[in-house]
């Protein structure tokens, strides 16, 4: 499908570490700038008319980083979602947060819950931000979800269906699954991020780090993908072209 819009676009955001350490400056002030790039990706995504924006924004295994980092992350994530929602809602976004919430703070979920509610009616796009996220962990919560609802109902929970039903107990049950999974920073591994849902993802991988990413990053990855034969497993691609 040749020159189109992806419908979601799924960022890993990487590099903010080494963008700072390249510059002699301490990695939260890579975080950041991480978190202008955020911004700026999001007005981009709006602009190029992507109608779903999904961003991974702390992972479940980035508890294991130290303690001061962690701390300065979860105190931009504040200052973002108490300084942008406003901005969001007016914008026409619709602000959606992914993830296990139980190990974030209690005036965290707070902020969280009231940006979704603010924007819950928005529909220009929907940005989504993964939190204390993992891919591994949302196929098995979703497996456990749906085998307790067939229990409930006295349905044998018969796993050839699985592909099937799964995804409606996924955290983005409903939301269509990304057609380009951008990651940033030259590294090449999507490290336990939307697993299930990028299963036919077209990858794109950039050498730029997060803090420099701009919308012509984000074109340059559209065009690619707009050049590229998405055959689904089939001989023949979606177009009709062999």
């Amino acid at each position: 499908m040749k020159n189109s819009i992806p419908k979601h676009i799924a960022i890993i955001m990487d590099g903010n570490g080494r963008w700072a350490q390249a510059r002699g400056l301490p990695r939260s002030m890579g975080h950041k700038q991480g978190a202008e790039a955020a911004k700026r990706a999001v007005r981009a995504a709006g602009e190029l008319g992507v109608e779903y924006l999904t961003l991974f924004g702390f992972s479940s295994e980035n508890w294991n980083r130290p303690a001061a980092e962690i701390s300065d992350l979860m105190r931009l994530l504040r200052m973002f979602l108490r300084s942008q929602t406003a901005e969001l809602h007016s914008n026409n976004v619709k602000l959606r947060v992914i993830g296990d919430r139980s190990q974030l703070a209690d005036d965290i979920v707070d902020l969280i819950e009231n940006a979704e509610n603010l924007t819950a009616d928005n529909d220009k796009i929907t940005v989504i931000i993964a939190l204390n996220y993992g891919g591994r962990n949302d196929i098995l919560q979703a497996a456990s979800r749906w085998a307790q609802t067939c229990k409930d109902k006295g349905l044998n929970p018969d796993f050839a269906c699985a592909e099937e039903y799964l995804p409606s107990f996924l955290m983005t049950d409903d939301v269509p699954d990304p057609d380009i999974l951008i990651r940033t920073s030259g590294e090449m591994r999507i490290s336990n991020f939307m697993l299930w849902q990028c299963a036919y993802a077209e990858l794109v991988f950039t050498e730029a780090l997060w803090p420099d990413f701009q919308k012509e990053d984000m074109s340059a990855a559209i065009e690619e993908y707009g050049q590229r034969d998405r055959r689904f497993g089939a001989l023949k691609s979606i177009s009709g072209e062999s």
